[in-house]
């Protein structure tokens, strides 16, 4: 039989249990008289333990920098965090999504610039263009199966279709503010509501009369240019502010804010890189002017030195052709003198000679 001790020992012993458990659970409720739902629980929270295990491994394996974390989470923009929950749940990010990863993130970016804006901003563009693109789409859908009407009916269709935003939106933002406590503010949200009622009153009528009744009756339809989503010409507030007081549709005012905002970041970030750029690039070439300055004079200084040195040997030279001139002069004039001395005397001798002959 292994016996092991310690927390090693504890660990293993904790191991078989669960196989246990889990290979053969009636036995295991037989044999420690664990009721079903304790035995769910149990199965539940080894799921549980075993999942937050492999999060922790995650979150110690990969950085906030790594290609496989989703910057726009980073940034708190990922549409598919917004729009999580709605008609059009996108689903979970391939990225991976870690609140520890962004809490890191927003230390790390208050000491360095890690323009992770740039990534963000490719994500949310992309998403909005598709969105563009679906909403262009129902606009031709939308003109191939309707009616066909004048351009002077059109935009009184048009003016309704806004006043009817007007209203959606303001309604929307009356109960924000009411559930928030702020009934004065809602009160007054709503009085603005009934005289924009008022208006779309008046264009709805403005409407009926310019075109026939069989046509009016038809639903007419308009696509949301926020959300792609389509409103019909005679929906009712209710639905109005349900629409526009919606997480769909303030999830991609959301994406289109955040996306103007890093644009905007982006721009002023990618145009003081640029100038730090410009003014590395005149330091640069200022410190080479000043090197070839400095070389140009270094130049100059062993030029006029090897200058020096030449006159100096030119003249050491004269000097000691000047010398060896002098003495040789000297020597071919104590050549001379020697051999005058030499001559005078040989002539004096010769003279006594001639003298003494003579005598």
């Amino acid at each position: 039989m292994l016996v092991v001790s310690g927390e090693r020992g504890c660990a293993f012993a904790n191991c078989n249990l669960l196989w246990f458990v889990f290979l053969f659970p009636i036995q295991a409720m037989k044999l420690f008289s664990v009721s079903l739902p304790a035995y769910i629980n149990l199965q539940g929270s080894c799921r549980k333990a075993s999942c937050s295990s492999s999060r922790d491994e995650t979150r110690q394996r990969v950085k906030f920098t790594d290609d496989r974390v989703c910057k726009s989470h980073l940034l708190d923009c990922c549409p598919h965090d917004i729009l999580a929950g709605t008609r059009m749940d996108l689903g979970e990010c391939t990225k991976i999504h870690d609140l520890a990863l962004r809490a890191d993130y927003e230390i790390a970016s208050k000491e360095r610039d890690l323009f992770f804006e740039l990534d963000a901003m490719d994500h949310l563009e992309s998403f909005i263009a598709e969105c563009d693109r679906r909403t262009e789409l129902a606009k031709k859908r939308l003109a191939e199966t309707q009616e066909e009407i004048s351009a002077e009916v059109s935009a009184k269709a048009e003016k309704v279709h806004e006043l009817n935003e007007e209203i959606g939106k303001l309604l929307a933002k009356a109960e924000q503010l009411g559930a928030e406590g702020n009934v004065d503010e809602s009160q007054k949200i709503l009085m603005e509501v009934e005289k924009v009622r008022a208006k779309k009153k008046e264009a709805e009528e403005e409407y009926r009369n310019s075109m026939p009744a069989s046509s009016f009756q038809q639903q007419k339809l308009r696509v949301c240019e926020v959300c792609s989503a389509y409103l019909g010409l005679h929906d009712n507030d209710r639905r109005l502010a349900d629409h526009f007081g919606g997480k769909l549709h303030l999830g991609f005012i959301q994406i289109r804010e955040k996306l103007d905002q890093l644009r905007k970041t982006v721009a002023e970030k990618q145009e003081k890189r640029n100038q730090d750029r410009l003014r590395r690039r005149e330091e640069r070439e200022r410190e080479e002017r000043l090197s070839r300055r400095s070389g140009s004079r270094t130049r100059d200084r062993r030029r006029s030195r090897s200058r020096d040195r030449r006159r100096r040997r030119s003249r050491s030279t004269s000097r000691e052709r000047r010398k060896s001139s002098r003495s040789r002069s000297r020597d071919r004039h104590r050549r001379h003198r020697s051999r005058s001395r030499s001559h005078s005397r040989g002539h004096r001798r010769a003279s006594r000679d001639r003298s003494a002959k003579y005598k």
